[in-house]
């Protein structure tokens, strides 16, 4: 292995390496979740949530299939950068 593969290897090693460092992750009933587990699932329950009340208030949606998954996304990464960053 030449001396310059070596330094870029080393190189990668030290920028990347930080990003191992903390793992967040929330004991429920005894076992670790990540936590972007849980903040699937909280994004999850809010979108239910919000297609209820989109239900509820007889306001039409265009394109359902389109809509709800990416407010569940939404919700999802809105709660991690909120909670985790």
């Amino acid at each position: 292995m030449r001396r310059s593969d070596r330094l870029m290897a080393l190189a990668a090693a030290w920028i990347f390496a930080p990003g191992c460092s903390r793992a967040p992750s929330f004991d429920i009933l005894g076992s670790f979740f990540p936590a972007w587990m849980v903040c699937l699932a909280l994004g999850l329950l809010i979108t239910v949530t919000g297609r209820w009340l989109l239900l509820r208030l007889r306001i039409p949606v265009a394109l359902p299939v389109l809509t709800y998954p990416c407010l569940a996304a939404l919700c999802t990464f809105l709660l991690w950068l909120a909670f985790f960053r």
